[in-house]
């Protein structure tokens, strides 16, 4: 019944995402008109085995990088609405992303469009080298700048970036750099955001007793930095530990945070009430978002824990089923709540499913 089921899901997948090929790549899902950094090369890391959505993958970075600012950044989305074109910066994982699935692509399909756009990639890492404020090579973010937008608010020195930039500059060639990075989210006093059992979310300036940090968890963050190997074994081993201890993995892998952020909290901003995310597990507010999960299942299968990734991605797969890859589903109920068809569910999905055969992450 499990095979049966992984089988399923899998072949679901690629009908998710044969419906998010549109001119200029992947889109989020049919219902966004443009392609978006971050959803397009998420969804690539799974899309990017079949030879079927090599053509996607490469038309989303053609559309990336052609839309690159004159400093290098790369768009948040360029979109399509009412015949004009829109690009949307406002991002810093956009880039990051973007270094990701060229290199991605390089290793899947060869050097052909790297070669072309060597310069893109090139002005696209030095506008990272920019966002280090500090000059201690953690990149520093305004609010609302990555891929859970408004909320929950977080600034400064977050985890998720930080795990994505150590991933591009090893990709790069930075060794000495990453090395140095890794050093200060885990270990230096003024700078770390290791707490003992995770990864802070945020972090910024302490002002004596005061501190500008988020104490919740952040369920990408801490999975990419398991999956890009910033945390080491034994974090890594904490950071899963945490997740079974408070079932941040149910009812489906997975709560994007924990605990959720209630009204009159510390971490309450006034500008949640505009959104879902006004309440508790519901959106990025402790929903499950089964994008996430996949990287739980690569972070079970990184660290050798071969049954416990097979039970997850068993749930993961029953999840995307019942929901139809919706965006998110309720974190306490199961509810399956936002628009079906989500591209980077599948093809996180796909890259769990062909790691869990492989018994590696292939990335």
């Amino acid at each position: 019944m499990g095979k049966e089921i992984l089988d399923k899901c899998y072949e679901e997948a690629v009908r998710v995402l044969e419906r998010n090929i549109f001119p200029g790549g992947f889109f989020a899902s049919p219902g966004y008109h443009g392609i978006w950094a971050r959803d397009s090369m998420i969804t690539s890391l799974g899309g990017s085995f079949l030879l079927k959505f090599q053509k996607p993958f490469r038309d989303s970075l053609i559309t990336l990088a052609k839309h690159q600012s004159k400093l290098g950044q790369i768009p948040n989305a360029v979109l399509e609405h009412k015949g004009r074109k829109q690009v949307d910066f406002l991002s810093i994982d956009s880039t990051l992303w973007f270094i990701i699935g060229e290199y991605l692509y390089r290793k899947r399909f060869g050097s052909e469009l790297f070669g072309k756009h060597a310069e893109s990639i090139e002005r696209a890492a030095k506008w990272l080298a920019y966002q280090d404020f500090g000059e201690d090579t953690m990149l520093v973010q305004l609010p609302t700048t990555d891929w859970q937008d408004a909320f929950p608010h977080r600034y400064g020195h977050t985890i998720n970036t930080q795990a994505l930039y150590y991933k591009v500059l090893n990709l790069i060639g930075e060794k000495e750099k990453a090395e140095k990075l890794k050093k200060a989210v885990n270990e230096i006093d003024d700078l770390k955001l290791w707490n003992g059992s995770f990864y802070l979310p945020w972090r910024w300036k302490n002002h004596g007793k005061y501190k500008e940090e988020g104490e919740w968890f952040d369920s990408l963050g801490n999975l990419l930095a398991i999956v890009f190997e910033l945390a080491d074994n034994n974090r890594a081993e904490k950071i899963l530990a945490h997740i079974k201890k408070n079932k941040i993995n149910f009812p489906f892998p997975m709560k994007t945070i924990y605990p959720p952020i209630k009204r009159g909290s510390p971490d309450w901003q006034d500008y949640f009430d505009d959104c879902n995310a006004k309440n508790i597990y519901h959106y990025s507010n402790g929903g499950v978002w089964t994008f996430i999960g996949g990287f739980y299942v690569l972070a079970l299968i990184k660290l050798g824990k071969t049954k416990e990734a097979e039970r997850e991605l068993i749930r993961l797969a029953e999840a995307n089923l019942m929901s139809q890859f919706s965006e998110w589903i309720d974190g306490e109920t199961g509810k399956a709540s936002g628009g079906g068809n989500q591209a980077w569910n599948a093809g996180t999905y796909i890259l769990a499913y062909e790691s869990f055969k492989k018994g590696k992450v292939l990335l």
